[in-house]
């Protein structure tokens, strides 16, 4: 297994909701920071790649689009995921 694949399986591990779960709304957010952030810092040092800049906007309108999910269906789950990720200050 590759340390990318590690990370994403212990990501899903964190944030599953129950035994089997690998893409409930926590597991996709989850998983969706831990790219932006590392796009984020790719970005820091490339400020001429704009192809990965979009990517990373379209990443941030997704997980925005799930967290507003979560948080019509479940307040309580979305204050734990914000908390936990540090999403909101």
């Amino acid at each position: 297994m590759s340390a990318k694949n590690v990370g994403k399986t212990k990501t899903v591990e964190n944030f599953r909701v129950h035994e089997k779960d690998t893409g409930s709304a926590d597991v996709q957010i989850a998983l969706l920071t831990e790219r932006i952030n590392l796009l984020t810092e790719h970005l820091q040092g490339n400020k001429k790649d704009h192809s990965s800049r979009r990517g990373l906007l379209m990443m941030v309108a997704q997980r925005r689009r799930l967290l507003d999910y979560l948080h019509t269906t479940d307040a309580g789950r979305y204050q734990a995921i914000t908390k936990k990720l540090k999403l909101r200050r």
